[in-house]
């Protein structure tokens, strides 16, 4: 049995909002592996243990650059929010996704030795990055980027700099620009329900299938149940089945706006700063203690 601790059980709850002792419960019966129970959690308590999910948990910048129909959504990290809004960070930010645009780099190494000068730094970006790092005192990442050059038209959002759109389509510039607005706020995973990750439908379905075994209904009700539950998160995650957040009815949806202004979505990037990644939370009253306990024992 593995060891639970007071760390473990507060990091589920940030990830979860739910209370301390069903977060324990929980990592106890997963025997401490936080995904299983966190799939618990959500199993016992319906939506409530997903609210903190998209919590952010690091900073920096979403910048976007589109020259005719080819563009390019780049997320750089930094440690604070108070670089995060730094114009030198900013500068940079949008130098690296305009060099995606026209250099088309395989990936981040690739996108890193692309010649750039900025501040006195260079001659790659590289070179600026680490430059940059050395005059702000703080560090920084290119995390990832996505570039669009299929030819399709590009419309963009951008959120501050914490949350940024990308959407390829066929129409009109205005749809669009509505529809990647929408993205930033509803964070569909998907543009359409066939377009939904294999595992993700398959991690939903599993948890449907055990709230529905507690239902302790027959068989065939508890299939309808879970058919149910599945076709109910495919709508709430892909794009073209959710309610558009300009919808005057509250109930059209994204699919009938894009129909009625003869609009076609064929992609979208959303990134959103820090997702998925674990920011380290500094416990001052715990960092100080044990300055005091080492002082003690000099």
């Amino acid at each position: 049995m593995a060891a639970i601790t007071a760390s473990m059980v507060a990091e589920l709850r940030a990830k979860t909002d739910a209370p301390m002792m069903e977060c324990k419960k929980a990592l106890t019966e997963a025997d401490g592996n936080m995904e299983k129970a966190e799939e618990i959690l959500r199993v016992k308590l319906g939506n409530k243990a997903g609210k903190a999910a998209s919590r952010i948990t690091a900073e920096g910048v979403v910048a976007s650059h589109i020259d005719g129909n080819t563009g390019a959504l780049i997320e750089v990290n930094c440690e604070t929010d108070f670089v995060s809004k730094n114009e030198l960070f900013g500068n940079f930010c949008n130098a690296l996704a305009k060099l995606v645009v026209e250099h088309a780099p395989a990936d981040v190494a690739a996108l890193a030795a692309l010649p750039l000068s900025m501040e006195g730094f260079g001659p790659t970006v590289e070179d600026v990055r680490k430059g940059l790092i050395g005059k702000i005192g703080e560090n920084m990442t290119i995390r990832r980027f996505k570039r669009y050059a299929g030819g399709g038209q590009l419309a963009t959002y951008l959120h501050g700099v914490r949350i940024g759109v990308m959407v390829e389509y066929d129409g009109d510039a205005v749809a669009a620009k509505d529809v990647a607005m929408h993205i930033a706020a509803m964070k569909p995973v998907a543009t359409s329900s066939a377009e939904v990750p294999a595992e993700l439908v398959a991690k939903e379905r599993s948890i449907a299938e055990q709230k529905a075994a507690e239902s302790g209904k027959p068989a065939e009700i508890i299939a309808k149940m879970v058919d149910g539950a599945v076709q109910k998160y495919l709508k709430e995650v892909s794009l073209l089945d959710q309610v558009f957040v300009k919808a005057a009815d509250g109930k059209q949806t994204v699919a009938q706006y894009l129909k009625g202004a003869n609009t076609t979505v064929k992609g979208f990037t959303l990134y959103v700063v820090g997702e998925g990644i674990e920011k380290k939370q500094d416990d001052f009253a715990a960092e100080v203690a044990a300055q005091v306990a080492a002082a003690q024992k000099a």
